[in-house]
């Protein structure tokens, strides 16, 4: 019987991009109305499918997040979507994050969560762990190199598609203008884009089964950090809003419109 499989997904809690994004008086972004971020369902629909692929091996696929007290709904919603656990690393000293404190942060959440899984079969479990290709807020879209470095493991990024076989991973990736296909063993971090899957919708009964799932809140002393080892390199010092746009010139057409239209173009040197 193969080894266990435990795949960790990085999931996000980011405000509503329906929504005007506001800031708080301490220059933070205003994250009262967040969502599970929309990009982050493809790598966990890439996790449900490679267990759903995988009846004969015991597969986990956990949820993992770092945020404030509402990123647990960005957690519920991956619960709901099919995953079986969820971790949440919650800490004052993590408020405004940036990209360095936030991968320092996840990759130790990946290591607490991947060294304290419990599995059935005797064999030591292997490890896969998904990404989005961004966060939907940031967009830098560097974490899970960062991650991948600091787990010591290899990262692939921008995956479209992804299957196991025989204990290694085959990834197909966009690089540039081209599409490479690449084989790589486990352990390993791969980020996924919006082209791999269409994300699934959850259904009444599993909305139900994720209300017995787990889910366990961790801090950074839980995890072996300290606020010094997750200091942001980068702070915010001031915002503004973005001025509005000038109005434009208005040409009436009184007979002339077009003559007047086509010598506004040439002094743009756009004709």
């Amino acid at each position: 019987m193969p080894a266990p499989l435990h795949i960790i997904t990085l999931v996000k809690w980011v405000p509503d991009s329906q929504l005007q994004r506001r800031f708080t008086d301490e220059n933070r972004l205003d994250r009262s109305e967040g969502i599970l971020a929309e990009l982050d369902e493809y790598p966990l629909e890439a996790a449900l499918q490679i267990k759903e692929a995988h009846p004969d091996r015991e597969v986990r696929v956990s949820a993992v997040t770092v945020g404030p007290e509402g990123s647990s709904a960005a957690l519920k919603k991956a619960l709901q979507l099919g995953a079986d656990d969820g971790f949440r690393l919650t800490d004052d000293a993590l408020t405004g994050a940036d990209i360095w404190a936030t991968s320092a942060a996840v990759a130790a959440l990946v290591s607490t969560v991947r060294d304290q899984a419990v599995f059935d079969a005797d064999e030591d479990p292997e490890h896969l762990v998904l990404t989005g290709m961004a966060s939907d807020d940031g967009e830098a879209g560097a974490v899970p190199a960062q991650v991948g470095e600091r787990l010591g493991i290899p990262a692939l990024t921008r995956a479209l598609d992804l299957a196991l076989q025989a204990g290694h991973l085959v990834v197909t990736r966009i690089s540039g203008q081209t599409s490479q296909k690449l084989d790589l063993p486990l352990p390993a971090v791969v980020s996924v884009t919006d082209k791999a899957n269409d994300p699934r919708y959850p259904n009444f009964k599993a909305i139900m089964a994720a209300k017995k799932k787990p889910v366990t809140e961790l801090s950074l002393l839980d995890v072996g950090l300290t606020p010094v080892d997750a200091r942001s390199k980068i702070g915010l010092v001031s915002i503004q809003s973005r001025p509005a746009r000038a109005v434009g010139e208005v040409i009436a057409d009184d007979g002339q419109g077009g003559r007047r239209i086509v010598e506004y173009l040439a002094k743009e040197r756009l004709v």
